[in-house]
């Protein structure tokens, strides 16, 4: 993840875009009746063996321009000939180099359930998301209040959408646990360093119950990497980097689920 004053830039940055293109709840309600069909999402993470959502992710804050993704549909159109379970989006702009025509096109050209992969922190992100055809919205615990993450995480559930709450501590697990989340992603990059840490993995993934999908996010490159979360009791992966630098991502899923 990334420096609590970065999150908080770019938490800035994504409510001056949101207020570019804010429009009346009203308004979001009534383009709800014409929204995508949703797919169920929890269902492709909590079924048997690892399930693997692989990432369109043209950038990050830690490691800079990834890969240049002319072309996100025929990407996503990879990872799910290679046996990805879901495909995530990264929408944010500024520091990923997201585009909301990116999910819109992908979620078009596939079948997969879809993320949107960015920082929710507005109740028209929320609409937004499930008006443009996200089946999984992403909540970061570390860039919400709990009053946010409470009432963001009620209104996506209201409008059909699963919910994946990321976490970075055991602490904010446990409010994840508290507010009911069925998903929950453990991101081992620290908030702080922007180092990986995977001793995040092996500290909360064990103390997360069974009832929850449980999903390792961040520095997953190689099928012993994948081992090792699925020991710790993660049911899913979230792999973007080393897929998009890959070159050959149908290979490299199969390789890392062994298939």
């Amino acid at each position: 993840m990334i420096e609590p004053n970065t999150l908080n830039g770019i938490i800035e940055g994504v409510l001056e875009d949101v207020a570019k293109r804010s429009v009346p709840a009203s308004m979001l309600r009534e383009k709800l009746v014409t929204a995508p069909q949703l797919r169920d999402a929890y269902a492709a993470l909590n079924k048997e063996g690892m399930s693997l959502i692989a990432e369109v992710k043209r950038s990050s804050p830690s490691k800079g321009d990834l890969a240049e993704i002319s072309d996100p549909i025929s990407l996503a159109k990879s990872y799910q000939h290679g046996g990805a379970d879901l495909v995530s989006v990264l929408t944010e702009e500024r520091k990923f180099k997201g585009r909301v025509s990116d999910l819109i096109g992908v979620r078009q050209s596939i079948s997969l359930p879809v993320l949107r992969k960015d920082f929710i922190v507005t109740e028209f992100q929320v609409y937004e998301s499930r008006i443009l055809g996200s089946d999984l919205l992403l909540l970061i615990i570390a860039g919400l209040s709990k009053s946010q993450l409470i009432d963001f995480y009620q209104l996506a559930t209201e409008l059909g959408m699963s919910v994946l709450v990321e976490v970075h501590t055991m602490s904010e697990a446990e409010v994840a646990l508290d507010i009911g989340a069925k998903i929950i992603g453990v991101n081992c990059r620290n908030l702080k360093t922007l180092e990986l840490d995977k001793n995040a993995f092996e500290l909360i993934l064990p103390k997360l119950p069974d009832s929850v999908v449980k999903i390792a996010e961040s520095g997953i490159s190689t099928r012993s990497e994948v081992e090792a979360v699925a020991e710790l009791g993660a049911n899913a992966i979230l792999v973007g980097e080393t897929l998009v630098k890959s070159g050959n991502p149908v290979h490299t899923i199969k390789d890392l689920l062994n298939r």
